[in-house]
């Protein structure tokens, strides 16, 4: 497919803004997402780039990718590595997908790729994530570094990310999201997710529950399948908790990650898993104890510290949302929880009620600023149909509105609790800080 839009048609030039940059990249290619490796590949290799890095690790998954990577980055990064680390989507501004030493890639940095990434691609026509993709292996490229991190987009086989050849990767899940484009059984996705694994090289598998295509793909291409529960594990105690594995290595005396949530000991887990394979970049206990400790993912369970009782979480999708509720459950109050929820249409919204249904007492609906967004209205109409009381949901014309309006309503001993969509953390993020 080719591309008729040209830079200084949109008046996009060199000089120009990255807000500008990425308002022309929304124009270029014709649909959102075009999951295939061929366009990408075609520019990628006119962009003749030195190595990403000295290693490279590959993260695919449901959930948790985005935490594994921010574990990973902390503990390498105290250990003292140069780290560069590529995630998606951002919660506010673009600049935090693309990070190296832990720091956020400047508007200038980021301008200047997107230019060489621009005249490297002729008339290739590629997706707004493509040309992210291609610009952060540009910036990563230019650094010498020692690990890069690279978080898979939309399942693996076929996403931009899965042109490089990982030293390590990593499959932190397997569960129903984004149906249309990977299927909706395990099986199917597990098949998409496999994708990321190379020939004669460690795949970190993060669920104990592992999917027969998993298994059967590992086999075919000769990866090394190491599975949480039968590979590596880790046991929780009283005040820490322990990381094994079978051939014996034993991490003790572990601090609780500084990401709150259950989820986070399978997320660190992995993490460390990944960090027992960089024979070359050993991360001694005391980097991995320090990591959890300095680690930091915006939007995972994250608590504010003033007064306003709030909690952010991106879980977008029904386990996700499951795993979100298992915490509220765990972490218990006197008082009342209030949930702002802005969801994707695209979404399985019925199952992502159904796992809310327990813990919220009162509904603040709201569709985020973009156009997948599900209207209140339609939501509200999901929420009735699942049992909630009429009395129990209100709408709201912004994000922002409901997020106030929860604030509002927040007694000394309740809670907010925002969540649904990245979008929706997003704004509500913005509104309260």
């Amino acid at each position: 497919m080719e591309s008729h839009i040209t830079l200084q048609q949109c008046g996009c030039g060199s000089g120009k803004s990255l807000q500008e940059w990425l308002d022309w990249l929304e124009t270029l290619h014709p649909q959102e997402i075009e999951l295939g490796l061929d366009r990408v590949r075609d520019v990628f290799k006119k962009q003749s780039l030195a190595p990403l890095a000295r290693k490279v690790i590959v993260v695919a998954g449901t959930n948790g990718k985005g935490s594994t990577i921010a574990l990973l980055e902390a503990m390498l990064l105290s250990a003292g590595y140069s780290v560069g680390s590529y995630t998606s989507p951002h919660l506010n501004y673009y600049n935090e997908r693309v990070r190296i030493g832990g720091i956020d890639m400047s508007d200038s940095s980021l301008c200047g790729a997107f230019s060489r990434v621009e005249q490297a691609r002729g008339e290739t026509s590629l997706s707004y994530f493509e040309f992210g993709t291609l610009a952060a292996f540009d910036l990563f490229s230019r650094h010498k570094l020692d690990i890069v991190l690279l978080e898979v987009g939309l399942g693996g086989r076929l996403d931009a990310v899965n042109i490089i050849d990982a030293d390590v990767s990593v499959i932190t899940n397997i569960d129903i999201d984004h149906e249309e484009w990977l299927g909706s059984d395990r099986e199917v996705i597990g098949f998409e997710k496999a994708g990321v694994m190379r020939p004669k090289t460690v795949t970190i598998f993060g669920e104990r529950d592992v999917p027969k295509s998993i298994r059967d793909a590992a086999s075919k291409i000769g990866a090394q399948l190491h599975i949480l529960g039968e590979d590596f594990d880790f046991q929780r105690e009283a005040e820490s908790w322990q990381w094994t594995s079978g051939d014996g290595a034993l991490i003790d005396s572990l601090p609780q990650p500084a990401l709150a949530g259950e989820c986070q000991f399978t997320n660190a887990a992995v993490a460390i898993a990944v960090l027992q394979q960089l024979l070359d970049f050993p991360v001694d206990g005391f980097d991995i104890i320090e990591g959890l400790a300095a680690v930091q993912c915006r939007g995972r369970y994250e608590i504010t510290e003033d007064d306003s009782h709030c909690i952010f979480d991106v879980a977008h999708n029904p386990a996700s949302v499951a795993a979100l509720s298992r915490t509220l459950t765990a972490q218990a109050i006197s008082g009342r929880t209030h949930i702002v929820f802005g969801v994707m249409a695209d979404k399985d919204i019925a199952a992502m009620v159904a796992e809310l249904a327990d813990v919220a007492d009162d509904w603040y609906l709201a569709a985020p600023e973009i156009p997948r967004a599900a209207e209140p209205a339609a939501v509200e109409a999901v929420c009735i149909n699942s049992g909630i009381e009429v009395e129990a949901l209100k709408q709201f014309t912004s994000v922002s509105e409901a997020t106030e309006q929860a604030l509002r309503d927040c007694a000394e001993n309740d809670r907010v609790v925002v969540c649904g969509s990245f979008y929706t953390v997003a704004e509500a993020m913005r509104h309260v800080d």
